[in-house]
């Protein structure tokens, strides 16, 4: 079978592959593994089978302009959102506010409520707001969802519990006034950046959104519904006497001082707004205006993420601006890019992930056998050269240093960070020394499918000799890579760790004040950011000794959890930090016998499974109890493997069960199945299903595995195509 792609002929068939693998599978019925069927030789032949399926599959979903973009799937929330935007612009009762309102019922749990992130305990702000949406979106309040609905609110303490966000939807909407919301002063517009409580102390999406809340305090945008929309319903005591909205993390004792000042703080501005004493608002309001539309430049929306642009979208109706003005028909642009809308549910991404996917992509191809010059690979490259953000930014604001980092999202401007930026710039290593790169393709190709064997394509000379580095492009991704690396060493912190977006923005007293209770004020380090910078440090040649080097490396010491695991702050969870901080340890040649490394395998190897594979639920995060405890997912599994094998794990046990989890669990498609949300957006607050998660995360795990464990294993394609054969290798 031949198939194109991309216009070129690539001529592997995974169905006869797919005869050389038996149909038996190790795990019994009660999904248990059987280690006596860890034969390798059957093993090998299995992982080479899954890395040509999700090679091919990942090949295939490129876009045409060189890089990969996954759905990136939050909870209801986004789409409750959606729909109370609607109702404020007097749309409720519109298509597509209906469309959203049937989404939310698909995703009402069996309870009533609404959570999180999939089998996760009902949250009660989602609840709210989804109860919310449907009653204006048309729903009889005596409906069974609604019922149900309304009955598990109330058991769970009703509207009274619902967190700062939710406060201003509803008091946008005339279910309370702005007086139960915690005040948000736009004098925060006018604080000097060197105090404590200021706009740059905050973290940078903590800006995007206090900045348009603030506005929202002093103009107080309301549209009335009438009483049979509304939810009153859901309280039970009058919104005067709601409690404080509070932090959901521990708080030091200085930290509950300065929640109890801000409280009486909270309680003079609103008394002073009542008798008009504010006279510096207006001041304040005109920056907070500058301020948003400064950040609309080189930007998909404010901050990029949903929030800030439904937030932009209110604010500038408010100040007077026309749905047809530059601003606003700006903002709806790039709303609109976040809705999927089917034919009868639509849903709101929070957010779009296409350099973080593109990266991490290009490494997994690499992996897997792709070669460096392979046409997908360098309109990859050409890709994210072009994305590298080139001018200051917020962060630029507490650090001294030229522009070198890379967004999340297609156009970030202000808000570069430093995770993207130490991913994006290992795919572009991969770019250089294209010579080289191919004769180390070489001597691996047989470990991987003939499905891209360039050198039988017509036209293709595999002679290394007719291969010439092209000097400009080299030229370009060195400029590209030395800028970067500047970048983020400027962006360490004290501590030895890095943030994503800011350096030393780490004030935990923010956290108490009463409208921080979404758990994102502060960019603090962390041991997953900390640990992939160093993993790019060393494939840039930096070892112990090196100062930023040493730094992290302590850092990472004194971060290590006690059972042996490390936290991570932007996946789910001690799978996420462990791989990461043994795979950047790996990459500057830290002792495998240490025992931080030998601590952190032995945790990996303790949560496996007994099916093979491994799983954590968001709920971690909350309770240490569920450490590394949950449903088995391939992106997860594949995060565990990746660690042991970085940590000289290849050829162990552990590792093998898990290599079999992923190869027996691939769909013929060559994607994994997975409905877990494994991604983090804000710790106990926010997660995130990246679509892409389990396709290149297995496909990188299965490459490596192939490449440290099975050099002894290799396919001779120009006479055997597709049989395996045992080879003598010189070493």
């Amino acid at each position: 079978m031949n198939t194109t792609w991309n216009g070129r002929i690539v001529a592997w068939d995974p169905q006869s592959e797919s005869q050389q693998v038996e149909e038996t599978s190790p795990f019994s019925q009660d999904n248990t593994f059987h280690p006596a069927e860890t034969d390798k030789v059957k093993l090998f032949e299995q992982a080479r089978r899954s890395v040509g399926l999700s090679r091919y599959l990942l090949l295939s979903e490129q876009k045409p302009e060189g890089y990969w973009q996954g759905e990136l799937e939050g909870d209801t929330i986004l789409e409750s959102e959606f729909i109370l935007l609607q109702a404020y612009l007097g749309h409720e009762r519109g298509e597509r506010a209906k469309k959203a309102a049937n989404y939310l019922l698909k995703k009402q749990n069996d309870e009533g409520g609404w959570s999180l992130y999939p089998g996760g305990p009902m949250n009660i702000s989602a609840s709210v707001k989804a109860y919310f949406a449907l009653k204006l979106t048309g729903h009889d309040p005596s409906s069974e969802a609604l019922q149900q609905a309304r009955r598990a609110i109330l058991a769970a303490g009703g509207a009274d519990e619902v967190n700062t966000f939710t406060r201003f939807y509803l008091a946008f909407l005339g279910q309370i006034e702005y007086r139960d919301c915690p005040a948000i002063p736009t004098e925060l517009m006018l604080l000097p950046k060197w105090l404590p409580i200021s706009l740059y102390a905050m973290s940078s999406w903590a800006r995007t959104m206090v900045v348009p809340m603030s506005v929202m305090t002093a103009l107080k945008p309301c549209r009335k519904i009438s009483p049979s929309e509304g939810i009153r319903e859901l309280f039970i005591r009058s919104p005067e006497h709601w409690p404080v909205p509070k932090y959901p993390g521990e708080a030091s004792r200085l930290s509950r001082l300065v929640g109890k000042a801000a409280y009486q703080f909270d309680r003079l501005y609103k008394w002073l707004e009542k008798k008009k004493c504010v006279p510096l608002q207006k001041i304040a309001l005109k920056k907070a205006e500058a301020w948003m539309r400064e950040r609309f430049e080189n930007s998909d929306g404010l901050g990029a993420i949903f929030p800030s642009i439904l937030w932009s979208i209110i604010i500038f109706d408010v100040l007077g601006y026309a749905k047809d003005s530059p601003e606003q028909k700006y903002s709806y642009a790039q709303l609109e890019k976040l809705i999927i809308e089917e034919e009868d549910t639509l849903r709101v991404q929070p957010c779009e992930s296409p350099v973080w996917d593109t990266a991490i992509a290009s490494v997994a191809l690499s992996d897997s056998g792709v070669w460096a010059d392979h046409e997908a690979l360098k309109k990859s490259a050409a890709w994210l050269l072009d994305k590298q953000v080139l001018t200051k930014g917020d962060w630029s604001e507490t650090v001294t240093a030229e522009p070198g980092g890379w967004c999340f999202e297609h156009a970030n401007a202000y808000y570069p960070d430093t995770d993207d930026t130490a991913m994006v710039m290992m795919a572009l290593m991969r770019q250089q020394d294209l010579v080289g790169k191919r004769q180390e393709a070489w001597a691996h190709e047989g470990l991987f499918p003939a499905d891209l064997n360039l050198y039988e394509e017509e036209g293709y000379d595999a002679d290394e000799s007719a291969l010439e580095d092209d000097e400009a492009w080299q030229d370009r991704i060195d400029l590209a890579l030395d800028r970067g690396e500047k970048w983020l060493y400027a962006m360490q912190n004290s501590d030895g760790g890095w943030g994503a977006f800011d350096r030393n923005n780490h004030r935990e007293m923010l956290s108490s004040l009463p409208f921080a209770d979404h758990n994102a004020m502060n960019d603090p380090s962390t041991p997953d950011l900390t640990a992939r910078i160093l993993e790019l440090l060393g494939k840039r040649g930096k070892r112990l000794g090196h100062s930023a080097v040493n730094r992290a490396v302590a850092y990472l010491e004194q971060t290590q959890e006690a059972d042996g695991s490390w936290f991570g702050r932007w996946g789910v969870n001690y799978i996420y930090g462990t791989w990461q901080v043994l795979q950047g340890l790996a990459a500057i040649d830290f002792p495998q016998d240490h025992p931080m490394i030998r601590a952190g395998v032995e945790w990996l190897r303790c949560t496996q499974q007994p099916s093979g594979g491994w799983g954590e639920s968001p709920e971690s995060y909350g309770d240490l109890r569920q450490k590394g405890i949950g449903e088995a997912t391939a992106s997860q599994t594949a995060w565990a493997l990746l660690g042991l094998i970085a940590a000289g794990e290849a050829e162990s046990e552990t590792v093998r069960r898990g290599i079999q989890w992923l190869a027996t669990h691939q769909n013929n498609d060559g994607s994994w199945t997975e409905e877990e949300f494994t991604g983090t957006g804000f710790p106990q607050v926010f997660y995130l299903r990246y679509h892409l998660y389990p396709l290149y995360f297995p496909l990188m795990a299965l490459s490596r595995w192939l490449r440290a464990s099975c050099s002894d294993l290799t396919v001779d394609y120009k006479t055997r195509p597709r049989l395996a054969v045992c080879c003598e290798t010189t070493r």
